[in-house]
């Protein structure tokens, strides 16, 4: 059994830990409003550019000239994974649950033969998956030193995904992050990319209006669609950077919680075998009283 001496030492590094734990949760909480707004603040515009993409891509359905971007390379042999996790821990399953949707994706595309590449956005799914996938990493991109997202982060990462498949080393790219639902809920999501999808954002508009274009639609994608890949991957940072302190801020409370209820049982502990030892030393004492 342990010593008094032992006891206190545990209940007061256990405290301790609290104390961090109870620290990191409100910091998590400050931290997290301000993602959630920006997380929020950029649905609509990701939302209408999909919008916009899918009308003017129905209109250039067949086109000859139709953007790769679009229409794709005629290949479905090279799939590129963009995997954007945190580059923190202490946020529960947050990162886990990112990295098991892009590993069964993987597993998946691999049982039929395909060729699977990784761009790792932040350290900690980099180093989840150079565990089973090393070599199939083909680029990690740390944002730990960036204090507060921005559009040119996305810009810079949509223009290596874009160099690589100009340059033919993929056929589809799909990006991977967590969608920010509440602070007890993020959704892990997968997103095709390249060649874009749009057929879902067609079809939940309804019947698509006529428009006329000037310059014509394949001009026009061509603008836009680098554009729109910047866009997406800009709005999964803020996903993730909001679904981060979500998770982290429940898993610290969670944390809080479970010391406080290791104090409570430590002290308890500590209370009832101080209270035997000072029992036991009274019946020595009165023992040794007697025998005089």
């Amino acid at each position: 059994m342990a010593s008094l001496k032992d006891m206190r030492v545990r209940i007061a590094s256990t405290k301790a830990t609290q104390k961090i734990t109870k620290a990191m949760q409100m910091v998590a909480a400050s931290k997290l409003r301000r993602a959630q707004n920006a997380a929020e603040a950029a649905r609509p515009y990701a939302e209408k550019m999909d919008t916009v993409i899918s009308n003017i891509a129905s209109a250039a359905a067949g086109s000859p000239n139709a953007s790769p971007l679009l229409v794709g390379t005629g290949k479905d042999q090279v799939h590129l994974l963009l995997v954007c996790t945190g580059e923190r821990g202490l946020s529960g399953a947050f990162n886990s649950a990112i990295v098991r949707l892009a590993r069964d994706k993987a597993l998946a595309l691999m049982n039929q033969g395909k060729e699977v590449k990784f761009f790792c956005v932040g350290r900690k799914g980099y180093e989840q998956l150079r565990r089973t996938f090393e070599k199939q990493i083909v680029e990690t991109v740390e944002l730990r030193s960036v204090r507060q997202l921005g559009f040119v982060n996305a810009e810079a990462i949509a223009k290596k995904v874009l160099a690589r498949f100009e340059a033919g080393e993929f056929d589809v790219c799909t990006l991977f992050y967590s969608r920010f639902r509440s602070v007890i809920a993020q959704i892990p999501t997968a997103q095709q990319i390249i060649p874009l999808e749009v057929g879902a954002a067609a079809a939940s508009d309804g019947p698509a209006p006529s428009y006329e274009y000037e310059p014509e639609e394949d001009e026009i994608l061509t603008r836009l669609l680098p554009r729109n890949l910047a866009v997406q991957v800009f709005r999964a940072l803020l996903e993730n950077n909001a679904s981060f302190y979500g998770a982290q801020m429940t898993a610290m409370d969670n944390a809080t919680r479970n010391a406080g209820e290791m104090i409570r049982k430590q002290t308890l502990i500590y209370n009832r075998t101080r209270q035997a030892m000072i029992t036991k030393e009274l019946i020595e004492i009165i023992s040794g009283a007697e025998a005089v």
